[in-house]
């Protein structure tokens, strides 16, 4: 614990640590609950402690390492045909701070995981069970029942929320002082959509690759898969090309920025020549594409444009490759693309992918199941009450392509600035070159700067950065110091370390600069941030 209070005093100076006032009890909970919930426990945990449930398909990774606290499940009936689950962590050693951390794909259940993390900072964290229980790629449970669909889109998160911060404040016997949320995927979805709802939830929010535009998204996914299918057909690119394919872009878009390093700082700057794979007489077949091959990945580079020239959905990015086959690799387009209409919007289990159409995504647009999608780019209630926003994306996303978060970015930049909001003192997005999806990355990019589900990928009792624990290297302590002190982020130091393991040491750190500028080499050590300087885009 004493990283935690070593944080809390000299970094963001978050104060004296309250004593307890309740027992940690169901009876202690269940009076302060409103007629809909109920307690279904509440255990004591004593120090470092293991965490979890093994039966959550979503989320089956028990968070370990933990300090004391108190460990509470509570269910609400939300309707009369659906309920939701949320988990909440009350540590012994408190911040005075809320956070909930957010979940991934279409999962149901407590991220115990990500909790775990936060508990470890000394945040009282709740996690939602988003009113059911499947893994992240299972839409099956959606199957006509409308109000589940609610839960998922915002209501289950909400509606933990503010039970949570009762019982929280009834806990301590004292106000929270500051409420955060992190979260990725859909997890950063999660976040936006409260914002724009209810602004008064969060004073800072963390946002990692959004799937905010749901409607688009898992309809976009089917569109993307069909491109490389059949698999028989003359167009279909084999995932034994892909890396073939990445590094020819690597070849001839890395040392765009000056430096040879594995990194493609930004990929809009490469003006990618695809006939440079193009199968001569004389090539190895098993290292080059042929004219239809070519075709199809002039599709995968450029947006899903359709009738009348309507966007649909940004494109993956050069240096995506290697997560490519996630999307583009199966003999399907991926399920979070068709079960999605399979259950979500149609109904109908039998429905077949090659039905699929533009009418499918009007159609989306027109039910929008759920209400999930975060589309309300007015952010004025949440900039008016003092919130602060920080979004980031990987550049090496081939699940959520990374331009989705650049156009939210630039649609909120358009809707306010006419308004006289500029965005930069409360809103600040970050793309992160070589990172894949929430994290990991290509070609050891640096990746890793405590976002919403990254600690759980290094380690099960793993928070912050270890060794880095400062608003510099971490996005939530940088938050933190942006909502508390009024101290923005004007850059962020990713690190990679070894093998994604922190006992092996740190490879390389590089700078994360706020949209629209990139990190520029000024010289020195290439695996130092301290060689990098943010210099804006003309």
């Amino acid at each position: 614990m004493w990283v935690v209070k070593h944080l809390a005093v000299q970094l963001l100076g978050l104060g004296i640590i309250k004593t307890l006032a309740y027992q940690c009890t169901p009876s202690a909970f269940a009076n302060v609950l409103p007629a809909n919930a109920s307690i279904l426990y509440a255990i004591p945990n004593g120090p470092n402690s293991t965490f979890g449930n093994p039966y959550n398909p979503g989320y089956p990774t028990n968070a370990t390492n933990l300090p004391p606290f108190c460990a509470v499940l509570v269910n609400v009936t939300s309707s009369s045909t659906s309920s939701f689950t949320f988990g909440l962590f009350l540590p012994t050693q408190w911040n005075d701070r809320f956070l909930a951390v957010g979940n991934g794909g279409f999962a149901g259940g407590v991220n115990y995981l990500d909790m775990g993390a936060g508990l470890q900072y000394g945040f009282a964290v709740i996690s939602t069970d988003t009113g059911h229980n499947s893994s992240s790629f299972d839409i099956s449970w959606a199957l006509n029942l409308p109000e589940k669909k609610i839960d998922w889109g915002y209501r289950a998160m909400h509606g933990s929320i503010v039970l949570a911060k009762q019982l929280v404040t009834a806990y301590y016997d004292c106000p929270i002082r500051y409420s955060y949320y992190s979260g990725c995927s859909t997890g950063g979805r999660q976040g936006l959509k409260d914002l724009e709802l209810y602004p008064e939830d969060f004073d800072g929010v963390l946002a990692g690759a959004p799937a905010w535009w749901t409607t688009h998204l898992q309809t976009w996914t089917i569109k993307l898969g069909t491109y490389n299918l059949p698999v028989n057909a003359s167009s279909h690119i084999p995932v034994s090309l892909f890396p073939v394919i990445s590094a020819e872009v690597f070849r001839q878009c890395d040392g765009l920025d000056g430096l040879v390093d594995g990194i493609i700082v930004d990929p809009r700057r490469c003006d990618f020549y695809y006939e440079a794979l193009l199968c001569t007489p004389t090539s190895n077949a098993s290292a080059c594409l042929t004219s239809p091959q070519i075709d199809t990945l002039y599709h995968i580079y450029n947006n899903y444009v359709d009738t009348n020239q309507t966007f649909v959905f940004p494109h993956l990015e050069l240096g995506s490759e290697g997560q490519w086959p996630v999307l583009l690799g199966g003999t399907a387009p991926n399920a979070l693309g068709t079960e999605y209409v399979q259950y979500f919007l149609l109904n109908d289990p039998s429905w077949p992918y090659t039905d699929f159409s533009y009418a499918i995504v009007q159609l989306a647009d027109a039910e929008d199941p759920g209400d999930p999608n975060a589309d309300d780019f007015d952010l004025a209630p949440f900039h008016a009450r003092g919130g602060k926003l920080l979004q980031y994306h990987g550049l090496s996303d081939a699940l959520i392509a990374t331009g989705s978060s650049v156009y939210f970015y630039t649609h909120v930049l358009r809707t306010l600035l006419p308004q006289g909001i500029a965005l930069g003192d409360w809103y600040r997005f970050f793309l992160v070159p070589g990172m894949q999806h929430c994290g990991g990355s290509v070609n050891n990019a640096p990746w890793y700067f405590a976002g919403g589900g990254q600690a759980g990928m290094l380690g099960t009792g793993v928070h912050s950065v270890p060794g880095f624990e400062d608003a510099r290297h971490d996005a939530l302590l940088a938050l933190m110091a942006w909502v508390e002190e009024g101290t923005a982020p004007d850059a962020i130091v990713a690190t990679k370390f070894k093998n994604d393991t922190v006992a092996e040491g740190v490879v390389r750190q590089r700078l994360l600069c706020p949209y629209p500028s990139t990190a520029v080499y000024k010289g020195g050590d290439v695996n130092s941030a301290a060689s990098f300087n943010c210099s804006a885009v003309v």
